[in-house]
């Protein structure tokens, strides 16, 4: 039995310390995701506080993990991660019964899992911890009191840098399809083996005062004694037709799609996306020396933002190009506002939050060298 629970230990730890890293390689992605269920249950005003909640979160993931795995304070841990899991069944659950959300975040966007894969890895995980919560006696800490504490505090320490460090230079891993090396035109297309929607054609007719809805391949012979009335689409069978980026427009203050004409470019540019300018002073100053960098390779800037009225205010002296671009499509692509992309047509050759502005200076530079 002591081998079975070292086992166990160490799968329970090791899954969580998994979840937790993952996801705190990318904060904001799970805060969105939060933000998510809590617009499709009607708790808008808890969207100022998701960023902490994913924050505390993946903090308590990764801890929880490595005290699990070291044995200390089992009982109040087994605790923990029972009531943790339990909530995270119902939301997977939730999820999967209601078909209102399509995944539910547990591995971050590096990881997708459908609803029914996370509801079934968090009933596995339940049966583990529920074995864990029984026996929580039976397990003996493998450090010394200090050096448990020590470990955990580190862990602490590390998980809340990854943090931080994401929110200030972007993900380290970034599992985005807007990432630096991707092709957004190819990442808009449909992917190889996709299953489109099956629908079924049925003509609504009219005859006598009465509607009569016909399939195709059963209409009536005496069909030129009914009135046509309208033709529906009936949906058989739900299909996975859905391309990595959906909904990406670039669109003029002339209310023109420009996407595949900035996507065209045959020179390189830079393409800035802003999801507000709330705080645009800390940004203010690399940006002005992007597009002073641009203006001397004759490099074309292009702002693409939800708010281009904002934008327009605040940068018409630039003399650069400002689109309109949906929300969530910015904050997808940009975590950090500002984030600098270096583009070559469609292709990303690189991608910069404005903390790390010379660090692009010089990759704009290269392109020229």
């Amino acid at each position: 039995m002591k081998g079975l629970l070292t086992v166990i230990r160490w799968v329970v730890g090791l899954l969580f310390i998994f979840s937790g890293l993952i996801k705190a390689n990318d904060p904001l992605g799970l805060s969105y995701k939060m933000q998510e269920f809590f617009e499709v249950w009607g708790w808008d005003a808890f969207h100022n506080y998701t960023l902490f909640f994913s924050i505390a979160m993946n903090l308590f993931e990764v801890l929880a993990g490595v005290a699990i795995i070291v044995g200390w304070r089992m009982r109040l841990f087994s605790w923990l991660l029972l009531l943790l899991i339990i909530f995270f069944t119902f939301l997977t659950g939730y999820a999967l019964l209601s078909g209102k959300i399509k995944t539910c975040g547990c591995f971050g966007d590096c990881l997708p899992l459908t609803p029914l894969q996370s509801f079934m890895k968090d009933l596995f995980l339940l049966a583990l911890i529920i074995v864990l919560f029984v026996k929580h006696r039976a397990i003996q800490p493998w450090l010394p009191s200090q050096a448990s504490a020590a470990a955990l505090a580190l862990t602490v320490v590390a998980t809340g840098f990854l943090q931080w460090y994401a929110l200030q230079y972007l993900p380290v891993v970034d599992c985005l399809p807007y990432k630096k090396g991707n092709n957004l035109k190819q990442q808009m297309q449909m992917p190889a083996g996709a299953v489109t929607d099956s629908v079924a054609i049925n003509f609504l007719y009219k005859k006598a005062g009465k509607e009569y809805l016909f399939a195709m391949d059963s209409l009536p012979k005496d069909i030129e004694t009914y009135e046509y009335i309208d033709r529906r689409e009936v949906k058989i069978r739900e299909g996975n037709a859905v391309p990595p980026i959906e909904d990406f427009k670039l669109i003029s203050a002339a209310g023109n799609d420009t996407t595949d004409a900035i996507l065209s470019q045959p020179v390189p540019y830079i393409l800035v996306l802003a999801q507000n300018f709330n705080k645009w002073e800390k940004a203010s100053v690399v940006f002005d020396q992007v597009v002073a960098e641009a203006r001397t390779w004759n490099m074309p800037v292009v702002v693409a933002t939800p708010m281009p009225s904002d934008a327009a205010k605040l940068l018409d002296a630039r003399k650069v190009t400002i689109v309109s671009c949906d929300a969530t499509v910015v904050k997808t692509a940009a975590r950090v506002v500002p984030t600098f992309f270096l583009m070559k047509k469609a292709d990303v050759l690189e991608k910069k939050s404005y903390a790390s502005g010379e660090a692009f200076l010089k990759a704009m530079r290269k392109t020229h060298l």
